[in-house]
């Protein structure tokens, strides 16, 4: 009856264990009773410690305290000196310390377990616990220096560690360990296990709950993009504001590319370093999705590219740079920003083409004459060109593999304000106010040159309401002829190709030619009362004998040879260049036949 009043009253093993019993048999009985008493309400406390972890991890929304408050009731429920968690890491392959309680080493909280590694890392691989009471000294596992030297560090001896797992999905290990050689129990290993069990599923609660809210967010931040481009468009916006709004909405810079690869828009530090935009047209990422057709990454340049086309016709690529991830809600922003891009860029491209057809048109009556010139002059105020005021006919042509519509095009941006540009008889022609049609020819050339060889030929200056026609047939015999000459990618004018211009020029300006080769002889002659024009003329017809032309001027041989000294240092040294000798004849020819005059017509003076 003593036992049992005891039992009855909740008394310790200790005081079980003193009552006399001579048979010891019923102290045995009330003892083995004390110890089931005992166990459950161990496991009574052990459950409603569960209970409220589960409560607990519930109530938490963040990551990090989901994780902490595991470790810290893991340590209080069995007990131990440290408890400590690791994730897996599904593009390293292994686990990682994210957790720890107790713990006072630095090495020990950053170190890493590859899947079958030391006691974690079999847990790891097989997602069954384990446990030992020595584990350094504990030969089941494969030891790594770098793990047994974390371990070492912290002074743990004897860990437990069971697997975090969620319908088949490991998830990572949750640990317990003491620093003196301390067995774990079953009882406790099962805890261990149990609450595992509530930290995986509250680890991947919290996060498909974090992937949901990204989710909701990057759904709505996409839906807030679609409606900024919708409005942009709405309000006539052109694409320097859709590139600003992809900047701003995603950071980075931007760049939309044109279908030749120049640049149309950029917003931000962006890196063009060239009206090509250097290395962006020509990286990676721009290549791939001009081949693909889908949202290309450049993980070197952290650059991202998507192409921008309408059906069947490729308009260019957006370019976005600076920015190394891009989520799937980023990315259907990035989308949404080429498909708008390609809506503005065609109404640009539709309402671009309906107006340089009202310039071709305008270009072609005036070149060929046709219309009323009242109506012309009124057609060409409306364009911004003054018809009376005196222009370059320039006439460009570019080499096969660039697109005439390319050329026009360029030509247009290029030509500067005041002009008109459009087509003719398949010709690019542009009308460019200037009294000097040489240097408009050369300037145009040279702004066209990112295409590629393109040569400009030029004529007049003619005011519009003037006889335009022969000017402009002038222009095209001059851009022909350039091309037989060699001048290919270059600018001129009748003027400046030489004889041939005498051939092309509609107006051919002989004593302009005749001046502008022999003008230092004539020059030298009238001042000094010199004959050099007579001696070159003489040169020249000995076949460039000095001692046949000497004969021929009845002077001496050194009075011939002083004379070319002199002509030499007044027309450079190249004077007998077989090109430059051409063209001193012709125009030696030309003088003579202007002057009604024969090589005998007057004696030679002595000089």
């Amino acid at each position: 009856m003593t036992l049992l009043r005891l039992l009855a009253g909740g008394a310790p093993a200790s005081e079980l264990g003193a009552v006399p019993d001579p048979g010891g048999e019923a102290r045995e009985l009330a003892l083995r009773v004390r110890a089931a008493f005992d166990s459950r309400r161990r496991r009574e406390a052990e459950l409603t410690a569960l209970v409220e972890t589960a409560r607990d991890l519930a109530a938490l929304r963040d990551p990090s305290g989901i994780l902490e408050a595991i470790v810290r009731r893991a340590r209080t429920l069995l007990g131990t000196d440290v408890s400590y968690l690791t994730l897996y890491d599904p593009a390293a392959g292994d686990t990682f310390m994210r957790a720890t309680d107790g713990s006072v080493s630095v090495e020990f909280q950053t170190v890493r377990l590859s899947l079958g590694d030391g006691l974690g890392g079999l847990v790891a691989s097989t997602h069954k616990p384990y446990w030992s009471a020595d584990y350094l000294h504990d030969q089941r596992f494969q030891h790594t220096g770098t793990i047994d030297s974390a371990v070492g560090d912290e002074g743990l001896v004897s860990i437990c560690g069971t697997p975090l797992v969620v319908e088949d999905e490991f998830v990572g290990v949750l640990f317990a360990a003491n620093r003196s050689p301390r067995p774990f129990s079953p009882d406790q290993v099962a805890l261990l296990g149990s609450l595992a069990a509530l930290a995986a599923v509250s680890i991947v609660q919290t996060r498909t709950a974090e992937e949901v809210r990204r989710h909701t967010a990057g759904v709505e931040r996409a839906a807030a993009a679609h409606d900024r481009f919708a409005e942009l468009v709405l309000a006539g916006g052109g694409v320097d504001d859709i590139t600003k709004a992809l900047g701003d909405l995603l950071g980075g810079w931007v760049v939309l590319l044109g279908s030749e690869g120049e640049c149309l828009s950029t917003h931000g530090d962006a890196p063009v370093d060239d009206p090509r935009t250097g290395g962006v047209a020509t990286s990676p990422a721009v290549s791939m999705t001009l081949s693909s057709g889908r949202l290309a990454h450049d993980p070197r340049g952290d650059q991202w590219a998507i192409g921008v086309k309408a059906p069947q016709t490729p308009l260019g690529a957006l370019v976005l740079g600076g920015v190394c991830v891009l989520d799937d809600a980023d990315r259907r922003t990035v989308e949404r920003a080429a498909v708008v891009t390609a809506l503005v860029l065609l109404f640009e491209r539709t309402a671009a083409e309906a107006e340089q057809r009202v310039r071709t048109d305008l270009v072609a009556d005036l070149v060929s004459g046709r219309g009323d010139p009242q109506s012309l002059a009124a057609r060409a105020r409306t364009e911004g060109v003054d018809p009376a005021a005196r222009h370059a006919v320039l006439v460009a042509d570019a080499d096969a593999d660039v697109p005439r519509r390319t050329l026009l095009l360029a030509a247009h941006a290029a030509a500067g304000p005041g002009s008109v540009v459009g087509e003719h008889d398949g010709r690019v022609v542009a009308l460019v106010p200037s009294l000097d049609v040489q240097q408009a020819a050369v300037e145009l050339a040279r702004r066209l040159t990112r295409l590629g060889r393109v040569s400009v030929g030029a004529a007049g200056p003619v005011a519009l309401t003037g006889d335009v026609p022969p000017v402009w047939a002038e222009a095209v015999r001059t851009v022909q002829a350039m091309g037989s000459l060699g001048l290919a990618g270059q600018g001129a004018s009748a003027a400046h190709l030489g004889f041939a211009g005498l051939v092309v020029g509609s107006a051919p300006d002989v004593d302009g030619y005749v001046h502008a080769h022999l003008g230092p002889l004539l020059d030298y002659d009238a001042r000094r009362g010199s004959e050099l024009v007579k001696t070159l003329q003489a040169y020249f017809d000995a076949g460039g004998s000095p001692r046949h032309a000497a004969t021929e001027l009845h002077v001496h041989v050194n009075t011939v040879s002083q004379r070319l000294e002199r002509i030499s240092a007044l027309l450079g040294p190249r004077w007998q260049h077989p090109d430059t000798a051409l063209e001193l004849q012709l125009a030696l020819r030309l003088r003579r036949l202007s002057a009604g005059a024969s090589p005998a017509t007057s004696r030679p003076r002595p000089q």
